[in-house]
């Protein structure tokens, strides 16, 4: 697989007037994830594995679609899942933990709870991002550092051994928050273990870009120091009891007015030197005990030194198979371009398998599909050369969300159906992963695979503005989509009449060239016909 994916680069690197650095360990310090963090690029920076699930970075009160941004906004927590690169509103950054050094005067409601409030600065300077790590300096002198798994966050937080905070002696405290980045939270649950100081839960949600709602549990274990007392919170006032808490919407604090809760863990002094606590955060869809079963699987022991070295390996076996020699006129700013594209490219579709509840499958579920109009012309076609396991692994679970929902999806995350922007470009992508790869393409139904385009080119969803075409009456009689169409067959926003006559015309084209080559001639000629359709816009 190796040899193959570099044979298919060569031929695309061969065209460049350049040569680019080495593969290898050497790859990884050319890779910068903080590009793209400000200005509205909305890119995740933080610590991953790749096409993971669990993406842990600290989350800001600002630009914050990817948690982080590189700019003047205050750090409100840490959290363990996010999405890169959004365009609407943010997503996931579910159960932020918060630490604390210790609380004023000792007494625990001098600690702060709610988001606004605990929002923090950052120390300049102090913000360093690699593959697989993310760490930055809190204006309280705590240093958070993170790594992950794939569905595991874990946290090292090293506290200063004198508390900024007045009267207060060293005992942190460590919160975590029934929230998300939108704060989008229609109910939720928290729970502390007295006892070990474990905080465990789970929330419902609303997608950043679709329609719907999720739920998502986690588990939250900590070592480093012992547990001096727990309990929960609610606005900004805390208390030891109970040790559980329950929170719904409530008709007048709804989103984004959303009530704040959670539940903490308060330590004695760490008992190391370095005064670390370190915490590790399990994630699932499916349930509390699936998400601490991933921790507790995943990182047994803790050794965060290990579980980076881990990460860094996975990232350089990852971006491994491109094999280039080094030539002249390459300076080291050329290189950290391309390499942190290339890294960019395998942060997304984030593999779910496992942590769907929705059907019971064996096949992959990938999630996150952000947008593929988008993907479609640039990551997917990389992924394809690149790493064409993973590209398959994808195309998979386009086809079983067809089987199990009717439609492929043209945007998806959080388990929820995305907006669709005009075409069906699953279509693209599936088309593309079958004329590039389809010897390797094992588990591929494409037979499966072909219905789900025709259903797309034919059948009109009643809600196309989450899946399918809509306008197909005309598309079929008139060959465009009208300004002001009429079409009582089904509801989507009326609007992108151009861009969508453009878009069906190139779905089709791609509908044509997989009916070629699997000896549907019929079908093959019918839509190479429907792809020149384009023409009728100016003509109209």
């Amino acid at each position: 697989m190796g040899k193959m994916n570099r044979i298919l680069l060569a031929s695309i690197l061969s065209a460049l007037p350049f040569t680019l650095a080495q593969s290898g360990s050497n790859i990884l310090n050319f890779i910068d994830p903080l590009i793209g963090t400000v200005n509205g690029g909305h890119v995740f920076p933080g610590a991953t594995l790749p096409f993971a699930m669990a993406k842990a970075v600290a989350d800001v009160n600002g630009e914050d679609q990817g948690g982080f941004a590189s700019d003047n906004s205050n750090i409100t927590g840490f959290s363990h899942m996010h999405d890169s690169g959004t365009g609407g509103s943010p997503s996931l950054g579910n159960f932020p933990l918060f630490p604390q050094a210790g609380c004023s005067d000792d007494l625990l409601d001098n600690c702060v709870f709610a988001k606004d409030t605990r929002a923090i600065p950052r120390i300049n300077g102090t913000v360093e991002a690699h593959p697989g790590y993310f760490a930055v300096s809190l204006a309280s002198n705590i240093h958070a550092e993170m790594t992950t798994t794939n569905h595991t966050a874990l946290y090292r937080f090293t506290f200063p051994k004198t508390p900024v905070e007045a009267n207060a002696t060293l005992s942190p405290l460590i919160l975590a928050d029934l929230s998300d980045l939108p704060n989008s939270r229609i109910n939720g649950s928290i729970f502390v273990d007295d006892t070990t100081g474990r905080i465990s839960g789970s929330g419902t949600f609303s997608p950043s870009f679709g329609i719907g709602s999720y739920t998502a549990y986690f588990c939250a274990d900590f070592a480093g120091g012992a547990v001096r007392d727990t309990g929960v919170f609610m606005n900004n006032r805390a208390g030891s009891e109970p040790k559980n808490l329950t929170v719904v919407q409530d008709g007048i604090n709804n989103s984004p007015e959303i009530l704040p809760a959670g539940a903490w863990t308060r330590f004695h002094a760490p008992g190391n030197s370095s005064n670390q606590i370190l915490a590790r955060v399990g994630v699932s869809f499916i349930s509390v005990d699936q998400a601490c079963s991933n921790a507790e699987t995943e990182i047994p022991d803790f050794d965060f030194d290990a579980v980076h070295t881990a990460a860094q390996q996975a990232w350089t076996d990852s971006l491994g198979v491109i094999d280039v020699t080094p030539g002249q006129g390459v300076n080291s700013s050329l290189q950290t371009v391309f390499w942190s594209g290339v890294y960019r490219s395998a942060l997304s579709p984030q593999d779910y398998t496992g942590e769907n509840p929705l059907w019971n499958s064996t096949e992959p579920y990938y999630d996150s599909y952000y947008c593929i109009w988008d993907s479609f012309r640039s990551i997917h076609s990389l992924i394809t050369i690149v790493d064409p396991v993973s590209q398959v692994r994808m195309m998979r679970s386009l086809v079983d969300i067809y089987r199990h929902e009717g439609w492929l999806p043209d945007c998806r995350m959080s388990l929820c159906k995305g907006f669709t922007q005009g075409g069906s470009n699953a279509d693209i992508i599936l088309t593309d992963t079958y004329l590039k790869i389809k010897s390797i393409s094992d588990g591929m139904d494409w037979d499966t695979t072909y219905a789900a385009l025709l259903t797309d080119a034919e059948d009109e969803p009643k809600n196309w503005a989450v899946e399918g075409r809509g306008g197909l009456t005309s598309w079929k009689n008139l060959h465009y989509i009208p300004t002001d169409d009429y079409d009582p067959y089904g509801v989507g926003p009326f609007t992108r009449s151009i861009s969508r006559t453009v878009e069906y015309a190139y779905d089709d084209f791609c509908i044509a060239e997989m009916a070629q080559a699997l000896g549907h001639t019929a079908d093959a000629q019918k839509y190479l016909e429907r792809s020149k359709y384009w023409r009728f816009v100016g003509a109209a």
